[in-house]
C-alpha cells in the first residue's frame, strides 16, 4: 500500500467513524444512503491495495504455503522443521559440542552404521494356498487391526486374515478365520 493509498483510506474511515458517532434512531433515509455510498469508497480503497489473495497460514515467512491444521501458525513448511528439530533432540542426536566418536576403518562396520530394526505389523490374507500379503505394512498396531476389520467387512473379503509382527523376526499376533489349503487343479489332479 502506498502513501496516496494509505492517506486516502484514513480519511475514508474517519468519515465512517464521524458518521457512526452521529447515530441515532431517527436517522432519515438519504442519510443512511449517504453513510452506504462512505462504506463503499471505504471498500473500493482497501480493494485497490491488497494486491493478491488472503493468506492461507498465519505464518509471516510463507502466508500462502500449504497449509497444516495440527500446526499453531497453520504453515506446513514451518511446522516440518519444528518437526525435524525436535526428531533430532530426541531421537539420539548428538549434543552439542559432543565429538563423534573416531571410526576405524572395517570390513564389517560397525553397530552404530548398521539401520536400527524396525517395527512394523504386516496384514496377510489366505488365498487358498499361502499367506499373502494384502496391504500396506504399518507402523501402528491399532491402524493394521482397523485395515483388516475393514477388509472382512469389505465385499469380497478373504477365507482369513492374520497379523504378522515383524520386529527383526516374525511373530504371528492373531488370525481370523481357518486358512483352508485349496488344490487348484479340479478333481484333485486325478
Amino acid at each position: 500500500m502506498n502513501h496516496a493509498q494509505l492517506t486516502a483510506l484514513g480519511r475514508a474511515l474517519r468519515v465512517i467513524g464521524e458518521h457512526g458517532e452521529a447515530l441515532s434512531a431517527d436517522v432519515p433515509e438519504a442519510r443512511l444512503q449517504e453513510i452506504k455510498g462512505d462504506l463503499r469508497r471505504a471498500l473500493d480503497l482497501v480493494e485497490e491495495s491488497v494486491g493478491g489473495n488472503a493468506p492461507t497460514t498465519r505464518c509471516p515467512e510463507h502466508p500462502h504455503g500449504p497449509v497444516d491444521e495440527s500446526a499453531p501458525d497453520l504453515c506446513l513448511l514451518c511446522e516440518t522443521r519444528r518437526r525435524a528439530a525436535r526428531r533430532a533432540e530426541y531421537g539420539g542426536g548428538r549434543p552439542q559440542g559432543a565429538e563423534a566418536p573416531a571410526s576405524a576403518p572395517s570390513r564389517y562396520g560397525v553397530r552404530a552404521d548398521r539401520p536400527q530394526p524396525q517395527q512394523r505389523w504386516l496384514p496377510e490374507a489366505w488365498n487358498g494356498r499361502e499367506w499373502q500379503l494384502c496391504g500396506t505394512p504399518r507402523r501402528d498396531r491399532r491402524e493394521a487391526e482397523a485395515y483388516l476389520a475393514a477388509q472382512r467387512r469389505s465385499s469380497r473379503p478373504a477365507m482369513a486374515y492374520r497379523l504378522v509382527h515383524e520386529f527383526t523376526d516374525y511373530e504371528v499376533l492373531r488370525v481370523w478365520g481357518t486358512p483352508v489349503y485349496v488344490d487348484i487343479e479340479p478333481m484333485g489332479n486325478l
